[in-house]
């Protein structure tokens, strides 16, 4: 399994949210490339960097982070936040993402993104599925649709998508632990990749992800907040 630890960005700074609320912004560290740095000397290959400014203005803002990240580490880094049009999209690949997560644009223009898993394959591309009470939620989670959790990713399954990051807005960033159920139920009805985003609180918290069977985890306050070190985050790879 990937431990995939986050960095969420506003301003330029390295920042948490609480349930996706602005107003709860906290700030951890005005550089994120020492948070970077910090990640890949205990052996972290993988990093979850999210525009937080691009996702509520829907466009990117915060490339720069991105490219100085990208040029003083070896992470590979998955970019979401504020991607709407190609243009966007080859910004965010041409200075440094390995992969790129598609959310509100997912729920607005589907059309537009079955286009891009086909022009860039399904190993670039991500689906965000970003839920509260089951239904999907867009533009920095400040905007709900009436679609189903599950039937939007097997909706996207059909088109050839492989690799899913889900976060239950109800638990992010509330260190309560992870929506376990939820996350059974998206791999029983599904046959996706899924990458667990939410709510992870504890090293056990971790374990219990794997044990379900996600590909991945990502970690983020609880690391900030000091429940899960990097050392202990060692012993898993």
């Amino acid at each position: 399994m990937k431990i995939i630890p986050a960095i969420d960005i506003i301003d330029g700074k390295c920042v948490r949210l609480s349930k996706g609320d602005y107003g709860t912004k906290k700030i951890y560290n005005e550089n994120p490339v020492e948070v970077a740095k910090e990640f890949e000397s205990f052996g972290i290959k993988y990093l979850h960097l999210v525009d937080l400014d691009g996702a509520k203005s829907k466009h990117i803002v915060n490339q720069k982070v991105l490219e100085n990240i990208t040029n003083e580490t070896s992470l590979e880094i998955d970019f979401g936040g504020g991607l709407k049009t190609i243009e966007d999209i080859e910004i965010a690949f041409n200075t440094g993402a390995k992969q790129i997560t598609i959310g509100s644009i997912a729920v607005q223009n589907p059309e537009f993104c079955f286009d891009l898993i086909e022009k860039y394959g399904s190993e670039k591309i991500i689906l965000g599925a970003d839920c509260e009470d089951r239904k999907i939620k867009t533009s920095g989670w400040l905007e709900e649709s009436n679609q189903d959790v599950i039937d939007f990713i097997l909706d996207y399954q059909k088109k050839g998508i492989k690799n899913v990051i889900c976060t239950d807005i109800s638990k992010d960033g509330m260190l309560e632990g992870a929506s376990e159920d939820l996350y059974i139920e998206i791999l029983e009805k599904t046959n996706i990749k899924l990458v667990a985003s939410g709510g992870i609180s504890c090293i056990e918290d971790v374990y219990k992800m794997k044990e379900i069977g996600c590909s991945g985890t990502i970690i983020g306050k609880a690391i900030y907040e000091g429940r899960i070190s990097l050392k202990d985050l060692q012993n898993l790879f």
